[in-house]
């Protein structure tokens, strides 16, 4: 398949392309999306074929205005309507009761439908100017970085799409919040860009799934993308490594050899003497989010095999850091404290 790559002038032949059941890649303010019409079962069949990704993983439907989710959601409670309005356009997505009109391609087979109104002006104008809705999982092979920028997306899908659509940089640089608004209790399955505290300001407390921070237990389902599956990994081998400054540059420094290299903060940078790939200064939980899939890239781009990370914060932003580290690391922990 010949891929081409289009710039914002031609977000037309974009759309063209998702009406005749192609793919395409489009920017959104978190990360690269694969699109296909969330309404043509063989194309979103397709999108799963590019990636190589398990059926059984839920994709979500991208809509260009907060009206459209009616068009998807059998259900809308009094707490997705404000959320919308708080947080519409915007990196947050919703998991509701789906409409029947909805594949099960699109859904994995769950009742439930996830569904966010993305910020980026490239998103929005495809999605419109398609006249669909267009489901869109992130555009990398499946269990690799998310794509961020252009060239991880041609790395990724040259050859396996129809189109790119190149958007440039993305904005928050981790894929969007999940949370769940089916049963009496919102529940988060995934961290993102809006916090735990920005969504519990609006609509109030809120449980965070286990999952979050933990695999999933043995044969449950998973409702969310980047829940189920070792997620958002290099070819390298990465170690989470908890403990105080000193106790990280002091472990990392004795594992010096080649191939072992170092994910930190720029604090520890001038500290390490292994190669290392810095996150942004260790309080700035955006700039780690931002940079967190580039710096994995970058990682087996120097061929390191095995890079020890420092661990964030488990608040905030960092939260959203972590569950895409812990996912990248096979949940594989050194814990020095």
């Amino acid at each position: 398949m010949e891929t081409k790559i289009l710039t914002q002038e031609s977000v037309a032949d974009a759309a063209r392309i998702i009406k005749n059941g192609g793919l395409v890649v489009m920017p959104t303010e978190t990360v690269y999306g694969l699109g296909a019409d969330a309404f043509n079962k063989q194309a979103v069949a397709n999108i799963f074929r590019a990636k190589g990704r398990p059926m059984d993983n839920p994709l979500i439907v991208h809509i260009g205005a907060i009206q459209d989710l009616k068009k998807v959601a059998a259900e809308i409670p009094e707490k997705a309507i404000k959320l919308a309005k708080a947080f519409w356009p915007g990196p947050l997505t919703m998991v509701l009761p789906k409409a029947e009109c909805v594949p099960d391609e699109v859904s994995a087979g769950l009742d439930t439908v996830a569904v966010r109104y993305p910020s980026h002006p490239l998103a929005e104008t495809l999605i419109l100017l398609s006249d669909t809705l267009i489901a869109a999982p992130s555009a990398n092979l499946s269990g690799s970085p998310s794509p961020t920028e252009l060239k991880h997306v041609i790395d990724d899908m040259n050859g396996r799409v129809d189109a790119i659509l190149d958007g440039g940089s993305c904005e928050v640089g981790l894929e969007s919040t999940v949370i769940s608004l089916v049963g009496d209790v919102p529940r988060l399955l995934r961290p993102g860009g809006v916090t735990v505290d920005e969504i519990e300001s609006v609509i109030g407390e809120i449980e965070i799934d286990p999952a979050v921070t933990d695999k999933l237990k043995e044969g449950q389902r998973a409702e969310s993308p980047g829940m189920k599956y070792k997620h958002y990994a290099p070819q390298a081998r990465i170690i989470i490594v908890k403990g105080s400054d000193e106790q990280y540059i002091r472990y990392v420094n004795s594992r010096e050899q080649k191939g072992v290299g170092a994910i930190c903060f720029d604090e520890d940078a001038e500290k390490l003497s292994v190669p290392f790939f810095s996150l942004g200064a260790k309080d700035d939980c955006q700039s780690q989010a931002k940079n967190l899939f580039s710096v994995l890239r970058s990682v087996d781009e120097a061929g390191i095999e095995l890079a020890y990370a420092r661990c964030p914060k488990l608040d905030g932003v960092g939260l959203a850091v972590y569950n895409r580290l812990i996912r990248a690391a096979g949940f594989e922990v050194i814990r020095l404290a």
